[in-house]
């Protein structure tokens, strides 16, 4: 029997269980909850729909301490926390710590929307928590055994690279590209991505010559920047003074032309223009 086969009635009522109105100061969070982050919308829209249409499915919680954790329905939990409910609909199944955390696992995994650091960290969990390997646990879930590897590699990313893929900043084939990378340089490539806007291909190429990259960009950035600086120099000349080199240059080619022996040297400072000519009997 797979995972999901043994937790798929969870939120059916059990006939030996009744629905309890239980008071929400009472109930708190499970810190085994794979999903990081609610949306604030998503919670708001929920929230409207259960002041316009009541709660339709009870959460699940279990007893602990003086009071319950739950097991299975923070979206909802949370929701009515907005709408300010004393109370909330919700069967007690007191599972053992390993059966909840998993249970809670499941419920997330099977909504669309978790975010591909949640998912991993979920499927991660999973086989912690059940002795499971890749491939049965790829059996269990109804994915491929490379899908769930996949996943877990992500795992293996920098905690800033994480975050970005988490937020939807970053795809996770771009994650992926970054694996193998040491910290620093998935830092590095992290930066290039956002800041110029990189598809996939474009990372993968960096990723396998990171010096290579970032070596060849320090080079033409040294290179644009001496060029710039000529240009400075030369903008900086005053158009008239301009005028006298170009007739001091003609002055010597004519010289030079007459069979004179002539050295010149130029010095470009930004501030100076000094042109020093020697000119040498034969």
């Amino acid at each position: 029997m797979s995972l999901f086969s043994a937790f798929r009635h969870h939120d059916e009522i059990p006939k030996d269980k009744q629905i309890q109105d239980i008071e929400l100061a009472k109930i708190k969070a499970n810190p085994n909850q794979p999903r990081r982050e609610f949306s604030d919308a998503s919670i708001r829209e929920l929230a409207s729909t259960l002041d316009k249409d009541g709660l339709l499915q009870p959460i699940v919680v279990r007893e602990k301490g003086d009071g319950y954790e739950i097991i299975a329905g923070e979206r909802r939990y949370r929701a009515a926390q907005r709408l300010d409910w004393e109370t909330i609909p919700a069967i007690v199944n007191n599972m053992s710590d390993d059966q909840a955390a998993s249970l809670a696992l499941i419920e997330n995994l099977q909504r669309e929307n978790l975010n591909p650091i949640d998912e991993a960290e979920a499927y991660n969990n999973l086989m912690k928590l059940n002795g499971l390997t890749q491939v049965s646990l790829a059996k269990n879930i109804g994915k491929s055994q490379s899908y769930v590897a996949n996943k877990l590699r992500l795992l293996k990313l920098s905690p800033k690279v994480q975050s970005y893929l988490a937020s939807g900043q970053i795809s996770a084939r771009h994650g992926r590209a970054l694996v193998g990378l040491s910290e620093q340089d998935q830092g590095r490539v992290l930066d290039e991505i956002l800041a110029n806007n990189l598809n996939v291909k474009e990372t993968e190429d960096i990723a396998k010559d990171v010096d290579g990259y970032f070596t060849k960009k320090a080079r033409k950035a040294k290179n644009k920047g001496k060029t710039e600086q000529k240009k400075r120099v030369v903008n900086r000349m005053p158009k008239d003074l301009k005028v006298q080199i170009n007739t001091i240059k003609r002055a010597v080619k004519l010289a030079k032309e007459s069979g004179i022996k002539v050295n010149v040297e130029e010095n470009h400072d930004p501030n100076d223009y000094v042109i020093t000519i020697e000119l040498k009997r034969k």
